[in-house]
């Protein structure tokens, strides 16, 4: 300490600590995984943290492979009981699913987490066409949509989305093939579109519902 005094109590813990020469990394105490609904839910606690910028949420289908999916902020330095969370809506498909934590210091340095698993299996009662994302776009987008259990036990169900202009003229056909139950992402690539509205419809059986989008350039 150099006597000038600290602007904040994490400037006061972290002056503690460097005079004593005490190294606290940041002590994850637990990181588990749960359902609800058709999301899976990570939460996460810490004893310590010592200059922790945060954590980036990685996932796997294979425990091999890991991709980032998200980032949640960190607090810095603090000897208080952290909590944190994460929501993860963005896989699509039945299965098991396997996720870590790569936490990075505000120095750039980092520790990955132990891996935890969790079996996917929850499956739509109806169905759905989410709003495309990005949106407005340029000049891709992903839309997402789910096949549900019908009444009638068929195994799969022929599956159309196809996109039209502002004016009501097909421009492409994305889907076209039958689909089992399940979770679904497709890519819409409008490179070489021009600006405007766009919409896009799905149908299934008796099943049909629109959305719009902008595509800008």
């Amino acid at each position: 300490m150099d006597g000038t005094p600290p602007s904040t109590k994490t400037d006061l813990i972290s002056e503690i600590l460097d005079f004593f020469n005490v190294i606290v990394p940041v002590e994850l105490v637990s990181f588990t995984a749960s359902k609800d609904e058709k999301d899976i839910v990570l939460n996460w606690s810490t004893a310590t943290e010592l200059n922790n910028q945060g954590f980036e949420i990685q996932r796997s289908s294979d425990n091999q492979n890991f991709n980032r999916i998200g980032f949640v902020e960190g607090k810095g330095t603090t000897t208080e009981k952290q909590d944190y969370f994460f929501r993860d809506n963005t896989h699509t498909v039945e299965g098991k699913y396997y996720y870590r934590l790569k936490q990075i210091d505000q120095d750039g340095s980092n520790n990955y987490s132990e891996v935890i698993e969790i079996e996917y299996n929850w499956l739509p009662t109806e169905f759905s066409l989410s709003q495309n994302y990005p949106n407005p776009f340029n000049p891709s987008t992903k839309i997402e949509f789910t096949v549900p259990v019908t009444f009638s036990g068929a195994q799969e169900l022929l599956i159309t989305i196809k996109i039209y202009d502002i004016l009501g003229n097909e421009v492409v056909t994305l889907v076209n093939e039958e689909k089992p139950v399940g979770f679904y992402e497709v890519e819409f690539n409008a490179s070489e579109y021009s600006s405007g509205f766009y919409f896009y419809t799905l149908k299934a059986g008796n099943f049909i519902q629109t959305k719009k989008m902008l595509l800008i350039k």
